[in-house]
């Protein structure tokens, strides 16, 4: 006989008996009144044979796809959407108090924006002359003017803002999403990343990788210029191709059969049988040429003068056609690695000449990716997200015309579905540079996101080396204040 555990012990004992007993019974009482108060976290039942298949959210959310637009490199927010008058007033003198050095070096003196800002709308928002297409839909934007990151290297903050950590090999935004929910179209990916034309972001597909989650939940990557690689064996007809695939299907059925509990084999085989039905969704999606004359010209993907903008509008022609299909999130980069601020918005030299070129690729093909999405009637549905990794000082930096990253107070927008339009939540300092009113980490602004698709970022988890996880960590909360 083995000798008795020491809880087995304390059974013996009458005593020992009722407490456990009466704790036994008052959390059995807990557990119920948390689940029926849907308080518990919970992670989704995944069906490894079908892992996109639509699943239900934690409550009714008012938008069921998401749209993220993410400028690489950090836009200025006080070229763009934070307009400090004060700022005008002082240029050319120091900051009193100011920091002596910052990310990249001596601080010079105060900088009026280097745009003209007008009021807009009818909330008389200020808004940069330098988005002027954007500008003029600033009425159906909720705008969070007091956000804060965790890091001021371009790398880490993009992990903080997409992953919600500084840190790699966490779990993307997307996947959180696509995990949770699935998606609507089981011939398309749920998550769908879109590059820059001139490149991948400084962290890459970290962006839209898993991390820790099921693989199946990473984001995939493709573009107008760029669609899905290896989708098609180029030497192999599309005969010998389907004979192929329908005998290795046969053979994965009868193996699946004699091994019922092998998820592993039934999550490949999905991801096979998806492949398959992408080889004839993708190349329709991405056939942008069907689309009306009038439509490529508001975008300006027929703009031969600026192939970039071109390219770029073609990818947000890309976004709103994977919407449309159904396809549960689409992540649209604008700019790409770190290169001096040529190929992104990290402005540290030459803000003003850079921004120029930034501006005219980023300006009219979002801006009318926003018009066509709300004339389809697809924004009553879909929340549409502009994001940056952080923002920028209101000082040159000294010997140059650029300005030093600034994590401490930044700006970002919504508009779609759920969103209050023609808000402006969170204030920063007269000057621009930190958050002083409604201060918001970007463990709030993902909080926020998640809410508006059904999700609670405090249930949604996923146990990882022991440690129920989440994508805002223990942090965290939804900005109601913009929310209709």
């Amino acid at each position: 006989m083995k000798p008795l555990s020491n809880i087995g012990r304390q059974f013996l004992s009458r005593r020992g008996f009722l407490t456990h007993s009466a704790t036994g019974l008052g959390s059995i009482a807990l557990l119920d009144l948390l689940s029926q108060d849907r308080l518990l976290a919970a992670q989704p039942a995944i069906d490894p044979a079908r892992p996109f298949a639509p699943r239900e959210s934690h409550f009714p959310g008012k938008a069921k796809r998401v749209v993220v637009i993410f400028c690489a490199g950090a836009v200025s927010q006080l070229e763009t959407w934070d307009y400090k008058p004060e700022l005008i007033k002082l240029d050319g003198q120091p900051l009193k108090d100011g920091p002596v050095v910052t990310f990249q070096g001596p601080a010079g003196n105060l900088a009026r924006p280097q745009y003209k800002f007008r009021q807009r709308g009818e909330t008389g928002k200020w808004v940069s002359d330098m988005i002027p297409h954007l500008a003029e839909l600033t009425d159906d934007i909720a705008f969070i003017h007091s956000l804060t990151s965790k890091s001021n290297t371009h790398g880490p903050a993009e992990n903080f803002l997409s992953t919600g950590t500084p840190l790699d090999g966490f779990p993307s935004l997307g996947s959180w999403a696509s995990y949770a929910l699935g998606s609507e179209n089981q011939d398309l990916p749920a998550y769908v990343a879109i590059p820059d034309p001139r490149g991948v972001p400084q962290n890459g597909s970290n962006n839209w990788g898993p991390g820790f989650l099921p693989a199946a939940f990473q984001g995939t990557p493709l573009s107008s210029k760029e669609p899905i690689r290896h989708l098609r064996p180029p030497i192999v007809s599309s005969d010998e191709d389907h004979a192929t695939r329908s005998l290795l299907q046969r053979m994965n059925a009868r193996h699946l059969d004699q091994h019922p509990a092998d998820n592993k084999l039934a999550a490949r085989i999905a991801s096979y049988e998806l492949a398959a039905r992408m080889q004839l969704s993708v190349p329709e999606i991405t056939a942008l040429d069907s689309e009306p004359t009038h439509v490529l010209k508001s975008y300006g993907a027929d703009d031969e003068s600026n192939p970039i903008r071109a390219a770029f509008a073609r990818n947000c022609i890309l976004a709103r056609r994977l919407i449309e299909s159904g396809v549960r999130f689409v992540q649209l980069f604008n700019g790409a690695y770190a290169s001096g601020g040529e190929l992104n918005w990290d402005g540290h030299n030459k803000l003003k000449e850079q921004y120029d070129k930034h501006a005219a690729i980023l300006d009219q093909p979002t801006a009318a990716l926003i018009k066509d999405m709300k004339s389809r009637g697809l924004l009553e549905d879909t929340l549409v997200v502009w994001c940056t990794e952080f923002g920028r000082m209101p000082f040159f930096q000294k010997g140059a015309k650029g300005r030093d990253h600034n994590p401490d107070g930044f700006t970002c927008w919504m508009t779609g579905a759920g969103v209050k339009p023609g808000v402006s939540h969170g204030v920063t300092d007269e000057l621009g540079q930190k958050a002083v009113q409604d201060v918001h980490p970007l463990y709030d602004f993902n909080a926020t996101i998640l809410h508006l698709l059904g999700l609670d970022h405090e249930r949604l988890t996923f146990e990882h080396n022991g440690i129920q996880r989440r994508l805002t960590n223990v942090e965290g909360h939804v900005i109601r204040e913009i929310l209709a």
